[in-house]
């Protein structure tokens, strides 16, 4: 999957994606599912990792809308 694809399915909140790859902002420091509820960052700003365990070994904190550091954890059901 390249990073374009990776932008698309953030900019479309795409579920299907959940798991597969998860996306920092640099200027917030948190990082989310590809699926979050809240508003798309600045394309600039954006860092792809390939788990949650990357995203906070690079420094970021788990989003607490769409919770990326819990696996059993579904924002749009729960």
């Amino acid at each position: 999957m390249t990073d374009r694809q990776r932008w698309q399915a953030v900019l479309d909140n795409d579920r299907r994606y959940d798991g597969a790859f998860f996306y920092g902002v640099a200027s917030t420091g948190i990082f989310c599912r590809p699926s979050c509820p809240s508003r798309p960052p600045r394309r600039d700003r954006v860092r792809f990792f390939p788990t949650a365990d990357a995203a906070l070994a690079a420094g970021f904190r788990p989003c607490k809308r769409c919770r990326p550091d819990l696996t059993d954890f579904s924002p749009g059901q729960d």
